[in-house]
């Protein structure tokens, strides 16, 4: 048996001391990160300190995310991995995470610096009550939550960076699940669930989201609430969805009684959005999408970097949307031989919903950049984009580069899960393919991009006409204008 502690002095580390033989390495494996040890003595006794920290992108380090991790040893070089089995640690509240150690099962389990008292109903409750109620002048500041604390990214993390440009002297909280998620410098982070996070979100002045609003949220006198969503719908939302629920229909509408404006990206989207939610007599601001602004005015270079992809790699992102019958990306085709059919990098991207839940894919020329900060970058670094029915087709229109569509369970996700706005067969500016053959025949067609070249067209006509890299300065001066926060 091996025994373990945990310390926190500036950096945050598993401590773990054996005796016998110093392993050749060890290391925690966890779904969407892995850390390996610092192996120190020999002989008699060992040590390994494994940081409870990674750095991922030529970022900077930061907390691992949340979730259950594997303690994994390796005698040799060549040998087989081990669980390495230890003593167990009570929950401990470090720093950054806390943290409970399974000796019996080799496992981390990893959680966000919550104070555990809180994590009860009666302790939510408690903090709703005490910052829901209070009367204490709001603040100048914004509080911006992307796909439910998940990531700092997508249309609010575009009004961040030009909020801070042109007025910063305005409070910029983020909402995170834990502290493994980077915030936009000079940005405050705010762990949900946390008294912070309670008190930020209950005295800013303007709520920016893109996504409903969780946990007990009521407008108090002088807030505004901007849902920026986040896309253009294909499937059908809200009230729309494939049969009547009362008690969805009700949830919808209490959901959008909160905002104050919603931000659509064209006339087609301000449409559906109006009526799937009900929104019907307040704003919507038709601006295009901040986050798009990039795809005009950037360069996917320096994300190909990161990743380290060569210069003048072809790269393929695959980015399907979620289901809404499972948890996990789906698995209709092993992106490592779509790399070795095609000769490309595949960068795989699942959608927020499937990234708790999921594990980075793996294989030869495939990264996985579901937790990659930012699709907008992934879009710019892109040569092509492979997905389904997901919004991000409106979004790499912009680029002009080319599309294409596997939909394996086109009839199921139409005529069961959620239906389409319109037919996507019939105006895709792509090949839409049901296997795995066709899809490789149709991104080694030369002529595909000829073919499909007035559909493009017509799309970017209908979708993309106000995205031309300023519609982050659009709705930043509008929300001056509105008086939402000041500028000084």
């Amino acid at each position: 048996m091996t025994s373990a502690r945990f310390v926190s002095d500036g950096t945050e580390e598993l401590v773990l001391q054996g005796s016998g033989p110093r392993p050749d390495m060890v290391w925690l494996d966890g779904p969407r990160a892995r850390v390996e040890a610092v192996l120190t003595g020999g002989g008699k006794t060992w040590k390994a300190r494994l940081p409870l920290a990674a750095s991922r992108w030529g970022g900077q380090g930061l907390p691992l995310p949340s979730g259950s991790y594997t303690i994994r040893t390796r005698t040799m070089p060549g040998a087989a991995e081990e669980e390495l089995h230890t003593d167990s640690l009570p929950l401990t509240v470090l720093h950054g995470l806390r943290a409970t150690l399974e000796g019996a099962h080799a496992t981390l389990v990893i959680g966000p610096p919550v104070d555990p008292a809180y994590d009860s109903g009666a302790g939510q409750d408690a903090l709703a009550r005490r910052y829901v109620g209070r009367d204490a002048p709001l603040e100048n500041a914004v509080f911006f939550e992307s796909f439910y604390g998940r990531s700092a990214s997508c249309n609010p993390l575009a009004i961040d960076r030009e909020l801070a440009r042109v007025a910063p002297s305005v409070i910029r909280y983020w909402s995170v699940v834990d502290l493994s998620i980077a915030v936009p410098e000079g940005a405050i982070a705010v762990v949900e669930g946390s008294p912070e996070w309670w008190r930020a979100r209950g005295s800013a002045r303007l709520l920016v989201v893109n996504d409903w609003l969780r946990r007990a949220y009521s407008r108090r006198p002088g807030q505004h609430v901007l849902q920026t969503w986040h896309g253009t719908p294909l499937k059908r939302l809200a009230l729309h969805r494939p049969g009547f629920d009362p008690r969805r229909a009700v949830a919808v509408v209490r959901e959008a009684r909160r905002w104050n404006v919603l931000l659509a990206a064209n006339p087609y989207s301000e449409n559906i959005l109006r009526k799937a939610y009900a929104f019907l007599t307040r704003p919507v601001w038709v601006e295009g999408y901040p986050r798009n602004d990039i795809l005009t005015t950037g360069d996917g270079a320096t994300v190909r970097a990161q990743l380290g992809i060569a210069a003048g790699e072809p790269v393929l992102l695959y980015a399907p949307t979620w289901r809404d019958d499972r948890d996990l990306i789906v698995d209709f085709f092993d992106p490592a031989e779509l790399a070795r059919r095609t000769g490309a990098v595949v960068l795989v991207r699942g959608h927020s919903r499937t990234l708790p839940t999921g594990r980075d894919a793996a294989g030869a020329r495939v990264i996985d950049v579901t937790r990659y900060p930012d699709v907008s970058q992934l879009l710019l670094a892109a040569d092509a984009l492979i997905t389904d029915y997901s919004s991000m087709m409106f979004d790499f229109a912009v680029t002009a580069k080319p599309m294409y569509f596997f939909v394996p369970d086109l009839e199921h996700y139409r005529g069961e899960l959620r239906g389409f706005y319109f037919d996507l067969e019939a105006h895709a500016p792509g090949p839409v393919v049901s296997t795995f053959d066709e899809l490789v025949e149709a991104i080694e067609d030369t002529a595909t991009q000829a073919t499909y070249a007035p559909r493009y067209d017509a799309w970017r006509r209908k979708f993309s006409a106000r995205e031309d890299g300023r519609a982050a300065e659009r709705v930043v001066a509008r929300i001056l204008d509105q008086g939402f926060v000041d500028r000084d």
